[in-house]
């Protein structure tokens, strides 16, 4: 039960923003009570022993970290590390009949070389090393402006201070770039591809839907790196929680909020524990969740778009290009199906309603990079795990059936990946204590029902570009640092907040700023 019955700030949702926020707040001397529904916090952000009888904890739904500023985890103290990977990337390919690849990683040289062998010249390598030097740069003058006060869109431009990479970027469709830049189709999607991380576009969707998704994806800690959560994601909410305990805040899980009602001053909201009033209300849960906690209309819906599957092997599968050793091909992003043209193709085929026929997927091995979140029998007996991320799988495609439906996008995606193995990935599979298979897919509708991600997005609604808007709710401070709702002591502080989506804390940080800022 809460201690009392009105604080200076109640969370709605133990999510890693949640408790980024009420970790600040209670540092800062102000009463918190974080509220979940869940018998656990960390939400989307947790480590799970997915398979009965197995010792593997692994990062069920988020699994790798980008946009976490070393800020956050300074400030707040958090025994939380994250490691490199030594290989960006594996994408297999067939060329002249014969199995290849593309790898990047290992060294300048050993890329140079893979580039050179794939694409027959020094053309492409070149290329691909001024087109990451360029958003790099824009990393380490966006990727600061995340924690501070939104700017505008003529600061923020004025802060790339390039207005080449300014207009590609910003104003045109993302595939004008990538095809002025690379001639190569596999080139091409390998790049594209972090535009299309839970997002359904093309590359010239005149949104620009994929050009936001692609900058989140790229300016992560001013580098782009993705980096492997030691210990699992779950770590890192782990550490969140007890800092936010540490700091004097309250927790309380199995704690389902139903309502909350406001009159701009002074709120109430009603739980399963009872009524609690409140100065402020912060929510780190998606608009949609919001509008129905205020009675509201909900906004136009969300849609997520991906197909996450996790798996535990006895051992990694052989490949059919002999070069590259499985241990390498695996630590970084293993791309399946994600040449430029495969990505529109498949992006077309589930536009109009079907299955991509050869779905495109990107995987990889966290317990190569650490294999703390292993047993010890099982790091012994050389298991691991994988983690596998399907993209252009929107939601609607499950509407009909969903179990039918993941189980056929499962096995097709499965089957893409068998044609550039020289084994089955079945005969890798470990079995549980039940003698089943250690593999679960998640749909959209599944991430939906069991986390509340609308439509199963990932992101809560379409990203934003990281400066204001005009009609980004209301004014004073919540409006300064992107996290008002139509509300003034209500915030909103989840992924759905501008400058929200994947584990980075920024929200539930921006919230915490917003409320000391007003006093």
């Amino acid at each position: 039960m809460p201690e009392r019955t009105s604080y200076d700030a109640v969370i709605v949702g133990g999510g890693h923003n949640g408790l980024v926020a009420a970790a600040y707040l209670a540092r800062a001397g102000r009463s918190v009570l974080v509220l979940e529904r869940l018998d656990h916090t960390g939400g989307a952000a947790v480590s799970t022993r997915a398979f009965t009888g197995i010792d593997a904890r692994l990062s069920r739904y988020s699994y790798l970290v980008s946009l976490l500023p070393q800020a956050i985890v300074r400030d707040l103290g958090l025994r939380f590390a994250v490691r490199k990977r030594t290989v960006s990337s594996y994408t297999p390919a067939v060329r002249g009949g014969r199995p290849t690849g593309l790898l990047v990683g290992g060294g300048e040289a050993r890329t140079r070389e893979s580039f050179a062998e794939l694409t027959g010249s020094e053309r492409e390598f070149a290329a691909w090393q001024r087109f990451y030097g360029t958003t790099r740069r824009l990393a380490e003058r966006v990727f600061p402006t995340l924690t501070e006060p939104l700017p505008t869109r003529a600061a923020l431009r004025a802060a790339v201070d390039d207005d080449t990479t300014w207009h590609a970027l910003f104003e045109r469709p993302l595939g004008e770039l990538v095809e002025e830049t690379f001639t190569d189709d596999l080139v091409r999607g390998v790049v594209l591809t972090d535009a299309l991380i839970g997002t359904f576009a093309a590359a010239h969707d005149p949104s620009l839907r994929q050009n936001r998704c692609f900058l989140y994806h790229v300016i992560g800690g001013g580098t782009g790196d993705w980096d492997v959560p030691l210990g699992g994601m779950g770590a890192l909410t782990d550490a969140l929680a007890e800092a936010a305990r540490g700091a004097g805040a309250e927790i309380v899980t199995d704690c389902a909020v139903t309502g909350i009602a406001t009159d701009g001053r002074n709120a109430e909201v009603t739980c399963a524990r009872g009524t609690i009033g409140a100065r402020r209300v912060l929510v780190n849960a998606s608009p949609r969740e919001l509008a129905h906690l205020l009675g509201e209309t909900p906004p136009p819906p969300a849609e997520g778009a991906q197909l996450k599957v996790n798996m535990l092997l006895t051992r990694l599968p052989r490949l059919r290009d002999t070069r590259v050793d499985p241990r390498e091909a695996f630590s970084g992003t293993f791309h399946v199906a994600e040449g430029y043209g495969q990505l529109e193709r498949s992006y077309r085929q589930a536009a109009s309603g079907e299955l991509p026929a050869a779905p495109p997927s990107e995987i990889y091995c966290h317990s190569l990079t650490d294999p703390s979140i292993l047993g010890a029998d099982l790091i012994r007996q050389g298991y691991q795990t994988l983690t596998l991320f399907g993209l252009h799988a929107p939601a609607r495609l499950f509407a009909a059936d969903n179990d039918a439906t993941r189980e056929r996008l499962l096995a097709a995606t499965l089957a893409e990946l068998d044609t550039h193995l020289a084994e089955p990935l079945a005969d890798c599979l470990a079995h549980d204590a039940d003698g089943r298979p250690c593999i679960e897919a998640k749909s959209p509708l599944d991430l939906d029902a069991e986390l509340g991600l609308p439509g199963g997005n990932i992101f809560h609604r379409e990203l934003a570009f990281p400066y204001a808007d005009p009609e980004d709710g209301g004014g004073g401070a919540p409006a300064r640092w992107g996290v008002a709702t139509g509300h003034p002591n209500v915030l909103l502080c989840g992924a759905g907040a501008v400058r929200g989506g994947g584990v980075s804390g920024i929200p539930g940080h921006n919230a915490a700023m917003a409320v000391l800022e007003e006093g």
